[in-house]
């Protein structure tokens, strides 16, 4: 009998043990010492967002370039391993972050609250306003986000932007694609008459095509929407600390404000 005991005890104990161990498995976060075991830092990213990620022809390849791309290197080098881009649609971003095929998110993303019950971030590394792109034609005409109630406005899937359209623009028909450049097509074919917009990527765009120009208005938006940071699995706090640290470092040293020019004149102007 008091052997019976003693092994079903042992049994519940073992299936607590291993409970307590999947649930903490599951919950675990990224840790430097993953990414320095497996020498590369894997960071994910929507390649058509410039300046802070944007494809370009060097020496006849195509390759990512932007400041986030220059700071995920720069940390990098700091954690003494290689770099990993995985170019893919923003809305994919996060789902990619939690299932652990990406170490993190860089690609301008705002800390927003929705964002954080799902993931961790580090502190804000830029901070920009948002606004809209416009046809050149069209600049004296919308002006403020009244001009533009009732109107065709597009926006980045699953960006604050789509949000800013919805909540901030009466009675918008919001026309929301996964790339920027599909919304750039669709601004001038005339198909929405804006596109809501980071000032950082909205000037990029308008600096690449004479067309179109920046909004001379911006959205009313909280203060964790007004800055990137880097995203990270949730439960990620060592790794947290240490891109903070590097970043702190960064910024300090003016190595940020430096991607972000070099950035900016990497963006191609239309002839």
């Amino acid at each position: 009998m008091i052997k019976g005991l003693l092994k079903k005890s042992i049994a519940i104990l073992t299936v607590g043990i291993l409970t307590v161990s999947l649930t903490a498995c599951s919950k675990g976060g990224t840790t430097v010492e993953d990414i320095t075991s497996a020498k590369k830092l894997v960071i994910g990213t929507s390649a058509d967002f410039p300046p802070y990620e944007f494809h370009k022809e060097i020496n006849g390849k195509d390759t990512i370039v932007g400041f986030d791309i220059a700071i995920g290197q720069a940390i990098a080098e700091e954690l003494g391993v290689d770099v990993e881009i995985k170019d893919m649609d923003f809305d994919g971003l996060l789902a990619a972050l939690s299932a652990g095929t990406i170490d993190v998110v860089m690609a301008g993303m705002n800390p927003t609250p929705e964002r954080e019950e799902s993931v961790d971030f580090t502190d804000i590394y830029y901070y920009a306003e948002q606004t809209v792109l416009v046809r050149a034609e069209d600049a004296d005409k919308y002006t403020s986000v009244d001009s533009l109630a009732g109107l065709k406005v597009a926006a980045q899937k699953g960006t604050i932007q789509e949000s800013l359209v919805t909540e901030q623009i009466d009675g918008a028909e919001v026309v929301a694609l996964a790339k920027i450049p599909d919304l750039v097509l669709q601004l001038k074919s005339g198909k929405v008459e804006a596109i809501a917009v980071e000032s950082a990527v909205a000037e990029s765009y308008a600096k690449a095509n004479s067309d179109l120009v920046v909004g001379s208005f911006q959205f009313e938006v909280a203060e964790e929407e007004k800055g990137a940071a880097i995203a990270v699995k949730e439960g990620s706090d060592e790794l947290i600390e240490k891109l903070n640290e590097i970043l702190a470092k960064l910024i300090k040293e003016g190595k940020i404000d430096q991607f972000v020019v070099e950035a900016n004149e990497m963006v191609e102007v239309e002839e």
